[in-house]
């Protein structure tokens, strides 16, 4: 009798995988606010819910590449993990949006409403201009971040990145598994190659621009921006080197590769989005 699976979707049985990972933010969200109170259990609670987590996260992937690899997933399935996956960018797109918007009021409407006159009897002296100078909320003076110089080369490298991954991508869909390999592996090491700059970028705003969060609207807003991408960029490595670890073990194929697929997804938009905060944080 022929069993066409194609037309059922299939249902999991339940997980215990869920709770796991409420126990495990329950702990994070404990463990910090001890943390910040001065507490010494809040260290514990940090650490422990980060093992708890990666322990949910491992088991419950691991389920999931299991499933696939034992063909349970077809065509409907597929349909929803694509949605699941745009929805899931959409929230992420919300979220910079949130941020820039954020640096626009601050940038467009802020500054020059407290520059116009009625705001220079309380702060005499501010200087309406972008990036501040002056002004209440700066307590020691700094240099703006410029465009040229790292900020240009890491955009090159996260630009860079973009096009090895859409290589590895063809070379996934024609067979050649060693272009994807290559490709696909050369994307990880560029997008550690750019959170290490970020890191000796921070270092220098720091120590030699005399830029922290203490600078300002300015520098509140560089680093949220610019933070918030780096783990971004960060999580999207940790993706694109679980599917390279996959992939070395004959996993996908030209039919069946969603993962891949979901990972250089959300590996693109963290490209996009870094170009519009090169524009607008650092040119601009």
């Amino acid at each position: 009798m022929h069993n066409d699976t194609s037309h059922h979707y299939f249902v999991p049985d339940p997980s215990r995988w869920p709770i796991i990972g409420a126990v495990a933010l329950f702990a994070l969200g404990l463990g910090a606010s001890f943390t910040v109170n001065g507490i010494a259990a809040g260290k514990f609670g940090l650490l422990l819910g980060v093992l708890i987590l990666l322990w949910m996260l491992f088991g419950w992937f691991g389920d999931v590449i299991r499933e696939s690899l034992a063909g349970r997933y077809q065509r409907r399935e597929d349909a929803s993990f694509r949605w699941g996956m745009s929805w899931f960018i959409f929230s992420e797109v919300m979220f910079f949006a949130a941020f820039f918007g954020a640096l626009f009021y601050v940038r467009t409407i802020s500054v020059p409403e407290l520059g116009n006159e009625q705001h220079q009897l309380l702060y005499p002296g501010f200087a309406a201009s972008w990036p501040l100078a002056t002004g209440p909320g700066i307590s020691a003076p700094y240099q703006a971040m410029g465009p040229w110089g790292l900020p240009a080369v890491n955009t090159l490298i996260l630009l860079s990145s973009g096009a090895t991954l859409t290589w590895a991508h063809w070379g996934l869909l024609s067979g050649q598994r060693w272009r994807l390999v290559f490709g696909l592996g050369l994307t990880v090491v560029l997008g550690a190659l750019f959170l290490g700059l970020q890191i000796y970028e921070y270092a220098h705003a720091m120590n030699e621009l005399g830029l922290s969060l203490a600078s300002g609207a300015y520098g509140m807003t560089f680093f949220m921006l610019t933070g918030f991408h780096g783990l971004h960029v960060l999580l999207g490595a940790i993706m694109l080197a679980v599917v390279w670890l996959r992939v070395l073990r004959g996993h996908f194929n030209a039919e069946h590769h969603f993962a891949f697929e979901a990972a250089a997804w959300y590996w693109h938009f963290v490209d996009v989005v870094w170009l519009i905060l090169f524009v607008f944080v650092y040119w601009l």
